[in-house]
């Protein structure tokens, strides 16, 4: 077992970045129809993101341990706008449906 602290630390690194860098950050699965809903909202308001597909990382599961002592959520996909997440698929899905998710965007500066 040995290395765990190195590797969660290397994730809590790479989490930590990638909410920096990017405007929307999804971390994913390629086989989870909940993250091709989350991904298709995105698509439908034209938001640019960053999609992390977490089975296809060799440190992907170190990283969804990370994600969810973050915050809470155990399950992809994770949206994050910036640093705050929003959500899953269907919390995605019912920002859009609401009106709320485009002005959430503009609000952060990552949509025109």
């Amino acid at each position: 077992m040995g290395n765990t602290s190195s590797s969660t630390d290397e994730s809590k690194a790479f989490v930590s970045n990638a909410l920096a860098t990017n405007g929307v950050s999804v971390f994913s699965k390629t086989y989870c129809p909940y993250c091709t809903k989350a991904k298709n909202v995105l698509n439908s308001v034209g938001v640019q993101y960053t999609v992390y597909e977490l089975d296809k990382m060799p440190n992907g599961d170190s990283i969804l341990k990370t994600l969810y002592e973050m915050t809470g959520r155990d399950t992809v996909p994770n949206v994050f706008i910036k640093s705050t997440t929003i959500g899953g698929g269907d919390d995605v899905y019912t920002l859009h449906r609401e009106g709320k998710l485009v002005n959430m965007l503009k609000e952060a500066g990552v949509l025109a």
